[in-house]
């Protein structure tokens, strides 16, 4: 008896050693409070149905909708929209997840390497007029030209429906944080792509007034020019996407929320490039031209679904503040370029454990370089090389139980989910200063990238000194910039 109560000692033991490797007992075994569990099936699902997504579905506001707008309103300054991601709103061309996936891939380095060069003529007193010498009379063709690839913004992932003109007429608009100057394309077009809403026609509305050339908004303008007195605007994008008309002022509308009159734009007659579906851009940076400024906002929200989703969210204005679950952390301005929003990380932890990174790595120094924004844009977050290989590898060794597969574009670590239906994998978090830590989803860090079950550790190195916060990682999380306090908070929301 001795002897087999023994031997089922000993195969007891060899059960709970086995059950260490195994995913479903992972998080029991090794991080009873630091781990989070990934929907394999559910993220699987998604990557079939966003294929099929019909635009067509995807409806205008509904009365219900502007009356749950109006309830929610805090004062009468606030304003919400709809939130909706870019495919949902568009017919894929794509025969397969991986092909849409490999698009994005691309589109979010041009934008990465877009938002880097900006950085770097700012910081050189570099601007975009000095690269394009203007003449004192241009036609609008004769800014129709790309300034240069990569010197600008990059286009945004999150569309919005806003209201132009009187009487208003509604527009599905990129959603960008990491730009300043609004634009929609207008008629007559000399060459405008295809959008989901018919172009707009400034002869239409009541509302519209050119800017002169001396008005402060076209001196605000990085490239600009002079036709009989009435300013031209050109904007270009990492991605080789551009936008060139007059510059104007417009009533805009949100909604059932409200509107605000002479609003600067641009009426884009010239318009190429990689906006297929959306009718032009919100530019919602910190500089003079942004939305959020010129309707003199002290704080802006939104919640980002995932793109692979057809639901929406929304995009909100003056809202309320976020509730005690917020993580806040403090806003940091660079003198150099007012655009970017950069926030004030500490560190990153992975299962709990925090990360031996330097914290001059997430820091921006006197000269301006280096710190950390958060993009709307951007969908992977990129870190400094050091941050990025101590993350990964901190990941790597807290998942010996997880089956490798080859990388796939910009990611080097990624597996083969392909047998399992959900899996507990360690947590990774954002580190603030005062102790404050924001604990990502693990479908905001392991994400799809075919529909066969190949995931990808959704963290990428950049060898440029600006890290950012992509939209990938925020999916999920309420974003609130408290412009008037200089603080982001991060609250879970379901959207």
């Amino acid at each position: 008896m001795k002897r087999m109560d023994t031997n089922l000692v000993l195969l007891s033991l060899l059960c709970v050693s086995f059950s260490f490797f195994l995913p479903t007992a992972f998080s029991r075994t090794t991080l009873p409070s630091h781990a989070a569990t990934l929907d394999v099936s559910g993220s699987l699902q998604n990557t079939q149905r966003v294929l099929s997504f019909d635009p067509r579905s995807q409806t205008p506001f509904s009365s219900e909708q502007e009356q749950e707008q109006r309830q929610k309103q805090t004062t009468p300054s606030s304003f919400s929209v709809r939130l909706h991601p870019r495919e949902s709103l568009l017919r894929t061309p794509y025969g397969d997840y991986k092909a849409l996936v490999q698009a994005r891939f691309a589109r979010d380095s041009a934008r990465v390497d877009a938002l880097a060069a900006k950085l770097t003529l700012a910081l050189n007193n570099v601007t975009l007029t000095d690269l394009i010498p203007l003449r004192t009379e241009l036609q609008p063709e004769d800014l129709s030209t790309p300034v240069v690839s990569g010197t600008s913004q990059g286009s945004g992932e999150y569309f919005s429906r806003i209201g132009v003109g009187t009487p208003a007429k509604q527009f599905y608009m990129v959603l960008d944080t990491g730009s300043d100057v609004n634009w929609v394309q207008c008629e007559p077009c000399t060459d405008c792509y295809q959008q989901a809403d018919p172009v707009f026609n400034p002869s239409s509305s009541s509302s519209y007034m050119a800017l002169t050339c001396e008005s402060p908004q076209c001196g605000s303008l990085e490239v600009s020019a002079c036709r009989t007195g009435k300013c031209l605007y050109q904007v270009s994008y990492g991605d080789g996407s551009f936008t060139v008309g007059d510059f104007v002022t417009e009533t805009v509308s949100f909604g059932g929320s409200g509107a605000v009159n002479n609003v600067a734009l641009g009426c884009g007659h010239d318009n190429e490039g990689l906006f297929v579906g959306a009718a032009g851009l919100l530019g919602l940076g910190g500089g003079p031209l942004s939305l959020t400024n010129q309707i003199k906002a002290s704080s802006f929200s939104y919640c980002l679904v995932d793109r692979d989703s057809s639901e929406s969210s929304t995009l909100e204005f003056n809202s309320a503040p976020p509730g005690a679950e917020s993580v806040s952390a403090p806003l940091v301005k660079n003198g150099k370029v007012d655009t970017f929003y950069y926030v004030g990380l500490t560190g990153m932890s992975v299962g709990g454990e925090t990360l031996s990174i330097p914290p001059s790595l997430f820091q921006m120094d006197e000269s301006g370089n280096g710190g950390i924004i958060v993009d709307s844009g951007t969908a992977i977050t990129r870190l400094q090389t050091q941050a990025y290989n101590s993350l990964r590898d901190a990941f790597v060794r807290l998942t010996p139980h997880l089956k490798s597969a080859g990388g796939v574009a910009l990611f080097d670590t990624c597996y083969d989910f392909s047998s399992l239906s959900s899996v507990r994998v360690p947590t990774v978090s954002f580190q603030f200063s005062g102790g404050r830590s924001w604990s990502l989803p693990a479908k905001n860090y392991l994400i799809p990238v075919d529909s066969a079950g190949t995931f990808c550790f959704a963290f990428a190195p950049t060898t440029s000194s600006l890290s950012i916060i992509g939209n990938v990682q925020q999916q999920g999380t309420r974003v609130t910039f408290d412009l008037a306090n200089s603080r982001v908070g991060f609250a879970p929301s379901k959207c």
